[in-house]
């Protein structure tokens, strides 16, 4: 388990704080008596009769099962698939990410904070690492001849009420969910809607020719983040991050494996619910020719390994399982780069 120590060491270097401006009221939004923001009272416009999409956004569904689900392994072309599996092994060390370089296209996907600014010919996203984007809604074509860059280039249309995004121009060096690679043929369509204040859907398709066979879609939700401002996430701020000890691979779980009984197995099999951060997380347990799979949200199911009884390994995360004094599990606590979270078994 030696990876997940250096790996907690890398991840607290880039987790923001909770809370800015802790006795600050956003003006001029709709609330409740109460005083909370009215998530639901109607959507602000624009002069010209547009949903006004700008705003603080938080991303309040776990996105990383649904982006690696609806991809298959047969969807992959084989070298993609390759280095994917290359990827898996060593847990993704060499991710740009990890690097402090910007992650490109996932920005689309991503988790946290972003605040969007909408003009009438552009719309700005602010990232909490200090990132941005442009996307210009001037009528302007998509750049046919990018120069290849690390977020792309975006242009905009309107729909009805929904923004559509169209981006290109991403350079190959970062990484989609799930260690999957892209290529410089990579197109991003987004589709912004904005059905009432303070709900913000956007679905995002991505495709790319030259390393998947066809083209697929991640639903994204978010709400509105009333009463705090965005806080800057600072990457590598500190002199040693630990990533030159980074040792490991995902191998290692099944090389190190001890035998446990299907009918030990089977007390496990289940699902567990909780909260990872401030989200939902649903994690569900099966048990399939006398091994455990573990999927996270509805996504893949990815085996592990038994490190002892009780404890599993395998997929980058770790589960214990606490059991009661028949043997069968009763909570189930995950160890991710950010901590341990445990979660109540539902049935």
């Amino acid at each position: 388990m030696k990876i997940f120590t250096t790996v907690f060491m890398l991840a607290s270097l880039m987790t923001p704080l909770t809370a800015q401006w802790a006795q600050y009221h956003t003006p001029a939004i709709p609330r409740t008596p109460n005083g909370k923001a009215n998530l639901v009272a109607p959507a602000p416009r624009t002069a010209a009769g547009k949903p006004d999409l700008s705003g603080l956004w938080e991303v309040v569904a776990d996105v990383e099962g649904r982006t690696t689900a609806d991809i298959k392994s047969a969807d992959v072309q084989p070298w993609a698939q390759a280095l994917i599996q290359q990827r898996a092994e060593n847990f993704g060390r060499d991710n740009p990410h990890y690097k402090c370089l910007p992650q490109g296209p996932i920005y689309t996907t991503a988790g946290g904070f972003k605040r969007l600014i909408q003009t009438p010919a552009m719309m700005v996203i602010l990232n909490d690492d200090l990132t941005y984007r442009q996307i210009f809604t001037d009528g302007r074509a998509l750049e046919g001849d990018p120069n290849p860059s690390w977020m792309g280039y975006s242009v905009g249309h309107w729909e009805g009420d929904t923004l559509v995004v169209e981006s290109n121009g991403f350079n190959n060096r970062t990484w989609l969910m799930g260690y999957r690679p892209h290529t410089e043929s990579l197109r991003i369509t987004e589709r912004f809607r904005r059905p009432d204040f303070g709900h913000l859907d956007v679905a995002v398709t991505f495709q790319d020719p030259e390393a998947y066979n066809r083209a697929w879609t991640v639903p994204i939700h978010s709400i509105f983040a009333a009463d705090t401002e965005l806080i800057e996430s600072v990457c590598n701020e500190f002199t040693d991050n630990g990533q030159e000890h980074w040792i490991g691979k995902a191998s290692d779980a099944q090389t190190k494996a001890v035998a446990v009984a299907p009918e030990v197995l089977a007390k496990y099999v289940g699902v567990y619910k909780g909260i990872y951060l401030r989200n939902a997380e649903v994690v569900e347990v099966t048990l399939s020719d006398g091994k455990l799979f573990v999927a996270i949200n509805g996504g893949e199911k990815r085996v592990v390994f038994p490190q002892s009884e009780t404890n599993f390994a395998g997929t980058g995360f770790g589960y214990r399982f606490i059991r009661d004094d028949r043997g069968v599990a009763t909570r189930v606590v995950e160890t991710r780069v950010s901590g341990d979270y445990e979660y109540e078994r539902q049935k």
